[in-house]
């Protein structure tokens, strides 16, 4: 079983995560923004599919052994969603609470499996962004002990940064494999 993530499953995987976090961060600040049992949905759904997407990348990449920060990270993931739902319940502030701790464990696990994978190209990117997670995680903490009552526009932000950081890995790979096709000689 190949143990190292090919360039072309990242590339494939980086454009996804960066569609589907591009399509939450629309429905966040238009459905969700309006409709609270949709921003409900959304808030559980993020850290849900951020767990499916990470299983799924470690099993592409050599499997859960193998990546135990994306183990990790999907573990941590799935417990969110649960707590995010349980939040729900009690205020807004705890959601962004939960969101405060997950975005720090799961931008510091981020780090983790962009710094191991750095031969395989654009982690820079990736890195920055379990930096900038874990970050934001701390000022979601912190904002969430306010007096303010934060909805998922305070979430959407952060979640648009995570697109950002996917679609910017995707296309350095994508300029890097035509970069090394153009430079092969022509038979």
């Amino acid at each position: 079983m190949n143990t190292v993530a090919s360039p072309n499953w990242l590339r494939s995987y980086y454009f996804t995560r960066a569609g589907i976090a591009a399509a939450w961060v629309l429905a966040g600040f238009t459905v969700g923004k309006s409709g609270p049992a949709i921003a409900s949905v959304l808030l559980i759904a993020y850290p849900a599919w951020d767990a499916f997407a990470n299983l799924i990348d470690a099993r592409r990449s050599g499997g859960l052994r193998a990546n135990p920060s994306q183990t990790v990270n999907a573990i941590v993931s799935v417990i969110t969603a649960i707590a995010v739902a349980i939040a729900l319940g009690r205020s807004p502030n705890a959601v962004l609470a939960v969101f405060g701790a997950w975005a720090t464990l799961s931008g510091l696990s981020q780090l983790a499996t962009g710094s191991r994978r750095w031969g395989a190209g654009a982690q820079w990117a990736m890195v920055l962004s379990g930096a900038q997670s874990a970050l934001a995680g701390a000022f979601f903490i912190k904002r969430a002990a306010g007096p303010d009552m934060p909805g998922i526009t305070d979430v959407a932000p952060y979640a648009a940064f995570g697109a950002f950081y996917f679609l910017v890995s995707a296309v350095w790979l994508t300029v890097a494999e035509m970069r090394k096709h153009s430079a092969q000689p022509v038979a």
